[in-house]
Order: structure tokens, then C-alpha cells, then sequence
């Protein structure tokens, strides 16, 4: 018998819903809620209540028995340090995405709702390979500086992903590989994988790595720190600068890649050298990545959105294809991934994980 699952994947203003039975979607949806009735809440967490009552009014809509459910998965959020696979959603994980031990996030809802709604009918609730796994080697966290260690917070749900689904396909286990992924979204991180753990990270989060649409990724720290210190801008436009309306949104005002890569093809000079850079720089940590594997990869593995565009993979291909075979996994299946997640561990494949 299938296993029917109710994933759920809040963001800042809407939740996606996605209904499998086994790893076929069924249905769905995106609940888009508008600014006025997101701005009534003093938080995202005093958000729950109306985000739940939403989810449960569309099932009803769509004569979908909540009762019918085997499992409630939910998009992790910001909780502390963790390493990858599924979680049983606890009190303890309840309590810290509440609290935002590590920031609010929208994220932070996709257990809470999934936890409430399990207990309703009696069943587990779930969540998948959120945004703060961390598996690094020690050696990866030393930045330099003492005070600031690198840290982990990145695409680990979609990088894992892809990950197992090329494993799947070469009739091999994820944790007998060694992989290099590189997601290419509004953010992008570039993880190197051995044996199922990412032991290595460029996430872009936080000033790490190649820029992306939306942000900075790794800048000259001396001018970064004369720029900050310059009195030009205040902390708050400073962090804004780095991660919003850094990368291409800086160059060229826009965070939209088909854009970007439209002006270059109609000769715009300056958009061709951004995203030839951008090209570069993500080829770059790719390299950097085989460095920390030893120079052992399996494959190299290319996705996210911009993954759709030929042009920038190819150009991709070019630069790191001598360190190992590429495969390009294009968009980012996140409910899937979240439901493939509690799959493996209804079925006895995997044991879940304890927060």
C-alpha cells in the first residue's frame, strides 16, 4: 500500500503544499497570502494558527480526508546545528524552532504546522535536511580569524537530493560516493560530499563563495571593512548589500538569471562579464571542492534553477570536467526531496534522526 504523504514548505509569503502517494505527486499547490494579511503578525511564529487553518480549509476545498495521511513532513528551518537525514519533529525541535535559535525564518513554520497536524490524526511529522546540517571536517571551520568560524548554512535538502538520486542511478549507495554539488539558485553553495557527508562547504550566506543573484559571496575583506567603516551606509545596509542586493541585483538590478543572460546574448558588455564571472567563480570553488576530496569525485553534479540554461552549464562543463564527469539536475524538487526523506524511513531504510 502507497504511503500518502502531506508535505508542507512555508516561505515568507506563501506555503507550498505537496501530496505524494509513495514519490508520486498527486497534487500541488501554492497558497500565496498577501502582504496586508502577513503584516498582522507581530511574528512568523504567531503566523502558525493562520497558515494551519489555510492548509486544513484547502484540503477540505478539494474533498482530501486529512485522516487519509500516512505521515506530515515539513520544511525544516533554523534550528541548531544538525547533521543530515530525517527527523522525527519533538518537543525539543518544536521549542527551538520557536524560539529561532539560529534566526525567524518562514522555514521555521514547516515543522510546527506539520507536528500539529500529525497529532491531529495520528501520525508522525517529519522534517528533511534543513538549511543548518552541518557535517564539516574540522579543518573547514577555521576562517582565519578567531572570533568567526565558518559556518553551515546552505542547500543541503536539494544538494542531498541529487545526490542519491545520481547514486540511484549509477546502482550505488550515496554514502559509498564522493560528489561535488553545485546548486545554482537566488543562492548558491558548492558542497563536496564523501561517503553522505558534506564535509565542506561554499554557502554564500554569509560571505562565503561565488556571488549569486542575490548576494555578495566571498568580497576583499580589507575593502570590505573600509566600506563599513566609510560612513556611507549602516550595518543594517551593509548586511542588505551582502546578501539581498548583492551579485547580479548589484552589477546589473536584477536577480533574475534568464534576464542577465538575455542582455549578454543581445550584446549588453557588461552583463556578459558578470555572468562570465559568475561562471568563473562558481567553476573556481567547484576546483576547490575536488582539492578537498583529494581529487577522488565520483561525478560532478550541477542543479538548481539556473541549471536549466545550457549556456552557463556548458561553460561550466569546460572549466571542471577535467576533475570529473558532469551531471546536471536542473530545478529544485524540494517537496519531493522532503517526501523521499520520510519515505526512507517509514520503509526501514533509514532510521530517523534525534534532535
Amino acid at each position: 500500500m502507497a504511503i500518502k504523504s502531506l508535505i508542507i514548505n512555508p516561505g515568507s509569503t506563501s506555503t507550498k503544499l505537496g501530496i505524494f502517494e509513495d514519490e508520486t505527486l498527486v497534487m500541488d499547490e501554492t497558497l500565496r497570502h498577501s502582504t496586508e494579511e502577513i503584516s498582522k503578525y507581530d511574528s512568523i511564529i504567531d503566523q502558525k494558527d493562520f497558515r494551519r487553518d489555510i492548509i486544513l480549509d484547502f484540503l477540505k476545498k478539494q474533498n482530501i480526508d486529512v485522516n487519509s495521511f500516512n505521515v506530515i513532513v515539513g520544511r525544516g528551518g533554523l534550528l541548531k546545528p544538525i547533521q543530515g537525514g530525517t527527523y522525527e519533529v519533538t518537543d525539543a525541535v518544536i521549542e527551538d524552532l520557536k524560539k529561532g535559535v539560529q534566526g525567524q525564518h518562514a522555514s521555521n513554520l514547516g515543522g510546527i504546522l506539520a507536528r500539529e497536524i500529525a497529532d491531529q490524526i495520528g501520525v508522525k511529522a517529519y522534517i528533511v535536511d534543513p538549511v543548518v546540517v552541518d557535517e564539516l571536517c574540522d579543518e573547514a571551520r577555521i576562517s582565519g580569524i578567531p572570533e568567526i568560524n565558518r559556518i553551515s548554512i546552505f542547500h543541503p535538502l536539494n544538494q542531498k537530493a541529487v545526490a542519491r538520486r545520481y547514486a540511484q542511478s549509477v546502482g550505488k549507495k550515496y554514502e559509498d560516493l564522493n560528489l561535488i554539488v553545485a546548486h545554482l539558485g537566488g543562492g548558491v553553495s558548492v558542497g563536496a560530499h564523501e561517503k553522505g557527508r558534506i564535509i565542506d562547504v561554499y554557502g554564500a550566506f554569509e560571505g562565503d563563495g561565488a556571488f549569486s543573484p542575490e548576494r555578495a559571496g566571498a568580497v576583499p575583506v580589507g575593502g570590505l571593512i573600509r566600506l563599513c567603516y566609510s560612513g556611507k551606509y549602516t550595518e543594517k545596509e551593509m548586511l542588505k548589500k551582502a546578501t539581498g542586493n548583492g551579485g547580479f541585483n548589484a552589477y546589473l538590478g536584477t536577480n533574475d538569471a534568464r534576464d542577465v543572460i538575455k542582455r549578454a546574448d543581445e550584446g549588453d558588455e557588461k552583463a556578459k562579464l558578470v555572468l562570465d564571472a559568475f561562471i568563473f567563480q562558481v567553476s573556481k570553488n567547484i576546483g576547490a571542492m575536488g582539492a578537498v576530496l583529494k581529487g577522488k569525485v565520483d561525478q560532478i553534479i550541477i542543479t538548481g534553477g539556473i541549471a536549466y540554461n545550457e549556456r552557463i552549464t556548458g561553460a561550466m562543463k569546460e572549466r571542471v570536467s577535467h576533475i570529473a564527469d558532469v551531471t546536471v539536475y536542473p530545478g529544485e524538487d524540494e517537496l519531493l526531496a522532503l517526501a523521499q526523506g520520510a519515505i526512507r524511513v517509514l520503509n526501514g531504510e533509514e532510521e530517523p534522526k534525534v534532535y
